[in-house]
């Protein structure tokens, strides 16, 4: 188990240099004269140079790749070219906001996924298609169109909710629900569709199985059988779609806290890019990779503990 971690967090290394290697290239080949966008149109040509060479955009592309990648193992990822605040300090107060959504999402997610599967599985005729219908709905209506409705009608129609802003669970637990309840049904639809066809599949063929019959053949309910073997049968490759459908969730967090003006890592992609303004933007691409790195890293361990003939490698 432990050499196991040790691999992965060296390969997980390894991915994250190279994606900021990657992605530093995209924004050094088409960030365009960023001083004179800093300084605006009326700048002189000096105070332009002057704002470049403050920014080290006058040193070599991989000089400026290597001081960031040093300074970013020192924990350092430098300031924002527009707000001068640190970047480590913009992700600490931003991060939260959104390990806040997508955490919830992927508890609501699997709790419904499970519960439609299951009875997707058990019930079939009506029930199955009934649900089938619904799962397909979910995969083809678009999360951010989901969420404009969402926001139409239980904010501003009925109220409900609130329809912007972000209240944090330390202030007020009740504000907290209210502002995350709607992002998270946005979140959650196309998970929660792929998720539990994914259990359905697997619960139905885990049914067949020849230790299934026999614990019901024993005299075992049928329930107890589904939720006490069945599951942790099905559970191993449910969770290896989960774990995909967190990492979507992370660029769905963009749009969403986007439309419900939720001060997040996807708010600050949106206007680090918009700006050009490259340590935001890697900064959120740093953490984005870590957190990819993690969940990965958790998954596996959890699917080998709901199936021990997953072999650590």
């Amino acid at each position: 188990m432990l050499g196991f971690i040790v691999r992965r967090l060296l390969s997980g290394v390894v991915v994250v240099v190279v994606i900021s290697f990657i992605v530093f290239s995209l924004l050094y080949l088409g960030g365009g004269d960023t001083a004179r966008t800093i300084m605006g149109e009326h700048a002189t040509a000096e105070q332009v140079a002057q704002k470049a060479q403050e920014l080290g955009l006058d040193h070599p592309f991989m000089e400026r790749y290597w001081n960031w990648l040093v300074a970013a193992f020192r924990g350092d990822l430098g300031s924002s070219w527009y707000t001068s605040q640190a970047v480590a300090s913009a992700l600490s107060s931003r991060i939260g906001v959104t390990l806040s959504l997508v955490i919830g999402t992927v508890i609501v997610s699997a709790i419904v996924s499970v519960v439609l599967g299951v009875l997707a599985a058990r019930n079939g005729g009506a029930i199955d298609g009934s649900i089938q219908v619904l799962t397909l709905l979910g995969l083809a209506i678009p999360g951010f169109v989901l969420a404009l409705y969402l926001v139409l009608i239980f904010a501003i129609n009925l109220g409900w909710f609130r329809a912007t802003g972000y209240t944090p669970m330390s202030t007020s637990f009740a504000g907290w629900a209210s502002s995350v309840t709607l992002p998270i049904i946005a979140l959650s639809t196309s998970v929660i569709a792929t998720v539990a066809q994914q259990i359905r599949g697997a619960v139905m063929d885990a049914m067949t199985k020849d230790f299934v019959r026999t614990l019901i053949a024993r005299g075992l309910p049928t329930r107890s059988v589904v939720y006490k073997h069945v599951l942790r049968n099905a559970g191993a490759p449910a969770l290896a779609v989960l774990a995909v459908q967190f990492v979507g969730l992370l660029g769905g967090t963009v749009i969403v806290e986007q439309i419900f003006a939720i001060p997040g890592l996807g708010q600050m992609t949106v206007l680090a890019t918009v700006q050009g303004d490259i340590p935001s933007v890697m900064g959120v691409v740093i953490v984005f990779a870590v957190l990819v790195v993690a969940v990965n890293i958790v998954f596996d361990i959890a699917q080998a503990a709901l199936n021990p003939k997953v072999q650590m490698q």
